[in-house]
């Protein structure tokens, strides 16, 4: 084994230009107290290392369970809106309905009302017809009942 020597500074004493309160320890004392305390303090290490990398594990898996879940929610959301549109696409279908059968009635309507005006129109024409002919017989029943003179033979 290596013999070397290595100082140390002693607690609490001051230091001397001789090197009186310096201890010199040997590299296997150094290597046993190395050992020691890494014996001491690794297998808790070790377990807290282990400890973190199960911690971590579980926190990757639960991110991973809570983004399914988002998804999830957001999937329902989404159903929701769905069931809204579907809704709201109802109420505008019966509202267009609605709206035909409207428009069949105003147009049921305004062919009644175009055939009365029609007739009313060919009532008029003929009232009128008939009246021009009632005037023109009244104006040649007048110059018949004119007196003529009567031709010199």
């Amino acid at each position: 084994m290596d013999s070397e020597c290595y100082p140390l500074p002693t607690r609490g004493a001051h230091s001397v230009a001789d090197g009186s309160n310096v201890m010199t320890v040997d590299k296997t004392t150094i290597d046993k107290l190395a050992r020691g305390l890494l014996s001491h303090y690794l297998p808790d290490l070790q377990h807290s290392k282990q400890a973190l990398q199960e911690l971590t594990q579980n926190q990757v898996v639960l991110l991973d369970t809570l983004e399914q879940e988002i998804a999830k929610f957001k999937d329902c959301n989404s159903l929701l809106d769905i069931n809204s549109l579907f809704t709201e696409a109802k109420v505008y279908h019966n509202k267009l309905v609605n709206i035909r059968k409207d428009m069949m009635m105003i147009h049921e309507r305004t062919t009644k009302l175009k055939k009365r005006a029609l007739k009313l129109q060919q009532q008029r024409q003929k009232e009128a017809l008939e009246k021009e002919q009632q005037r023109e017989k009244e104006l040649e029943r007048e110059r018949q009942l004119i007196a003529k003179p009567a031709k010199r033979t």
